[in-house]
């Protein structure tokens, strides 16, 4: 999903700045709410790992360049229900900004809107995840249209904000809408196989019943709300 170089430039780069800016607020206060929850070590940890993950998804993972972006498969909906919203949001902050540094300068530029498409969708996520969810259901017990809810909400809110960026930077030309359903359609196959490999991931995970009490992992994870 990264926002192609050029498609947003000059003194509109300001709008992914700001957004980033006030979602890394978000994260923040995410974050210490997790620590006052369970303590600082669980949601560093998992923060960490969230970070290796995410920098090992966009290198190592499949990607191609479609319409106005990249199709990455980002697991975000697997992150989430592992490791939690806080601990998923810095990794993705994280990894994004390892691999710009490190990997891809020429994507720093466009790194508050890169992070502004994959936080928002995250807490949306976050939100429909308890409107889907039960209290008293664990994630491991999610059943396939529960996760095909939440990796649609993620998809379909990293569709909707490279459309933005893209209209935004390029107004709404025929290329332009070409380009981004060129891109959202790809999207289709991406939320087809998450919900799958979430699925997956959970059935993997009720075979480790001993990381219940870990801090390596989400509380949600095996307990109910």
């Amino acid at each position: 999903m990264h926002i192609e170089p050029g498609l947003v430039e000059g003194g509109k780069l300001w709008l992914g700045y700001t957004t980033a800016a006030a979602l890394g607020g978000y994260t923040v206060k995410s974050a210490w709410d997790a620590v006052k929850a369970r303590g600082p070590l669980s949601p560093a940890a998992r923060s960490i790992l969230a970070t290796a993950l995410v920098f090992s998804f966009f290198e190592i993972l499949p990607h191609y360049p479609v319409g106005v972006s990249e199709v990455h498969l980002i697991l975000g909906s697997t992150l989430f229900l592992i490791l939690g919203a806080a601990p998923t949001a810095i990794g993705l902050m994280l990894g994004l900004l390892i691999q710009g540094l490190f990997f891809a300068p020429f994507d720093l530029p466009q790194y508050g809107m890169n992070v502004t498409t994959l936080l928002a969708p995250l807490f949306a996520l976050r939100y429909v995840a308890g409107k889907v969810i039960s209290a008293g259901t664990a994630y491991v017990d999610l059943r396939y249209a529960q996760a095909l809810a939440l990796s649609a909400t993620y998809q379909a809110g990293i569709v909707a904000w490279v459309a933005f960026w893209a209209f935004f930077g390029q107004g709404v030309a025929g290329e332009t809408l070409t380009a981004v359903g060129s891109f959202g359609g790809a999207y289709l196959l991406v939320i087809a196989i998450e919900p799958l490999i979430d699925l997956a991931v959970l059935a993997g995970a009720k075979t480790l019943r001993s990381l219940a009490g870990s801090g390596l992992v989400d509380r949600r994870l095996f307990n109910a709300a």
